[in-house]
């Protein structure tokens, strides 16, 4: 690959943690106000705005393509901030496996008890993407 088309970043991968958690619900809450100001305005005007799609390479259960670079050793299995744009304002994380398998989670309580940070859903997390 030509490094002149794909400049290489160092910190592509961030962990997730809790305040990424509330970066993410700050631009949900700024996105909700964006919204209501633009309905406002655009009441007598149908026009539509354009929506931002998931990326096909990074899809749930495929492989991480080569182009993001390698994950660091310390980083596989571990929560982390999501790669794809389309999941900035969705409370989501993903976890890469080993073999570089994407997973995407709800960074939204499971059964309503377990956040995003339990050491039990950490654990469950873990058993769920070992190979």
């Amino acid at each position: 690959m030509d490094p002149l088309f794909w400049p290489l970043e160092t910190n592509r991968f961030r962990r997730f943690t809790p305040e990424s958690l509330a970066a993410i619900e700050e631009r949900i809450a700024n996105k909700k106000k964006e919204q209501v100001k633009v309905n406002r305005k655009n009441k007598d005007q149908g026009a539509e705005e354009d929506k931002l799609t998931p990326q096909l390479d990074l899809k749930i259960c495929k492989t991480l393509p080569s182009l993001y670079g390698d994950i660091p050793a310390e980083l596989v299995g571990e929560p982390l901030e999501d790669l794809d744009p389309y999941y900035n304002d969705h409370k989501t994380f993903m976890v890469i496996s080993k073999r570089r398998t994407i997973f995407r989670f709800s960074a939204t309580p499971a059964l309503f008890i377990f956040g995003p940070f339990n050491p039990v859903r950490k654990t469950a997390i873990k058993i769920l993407i070992h190979s």
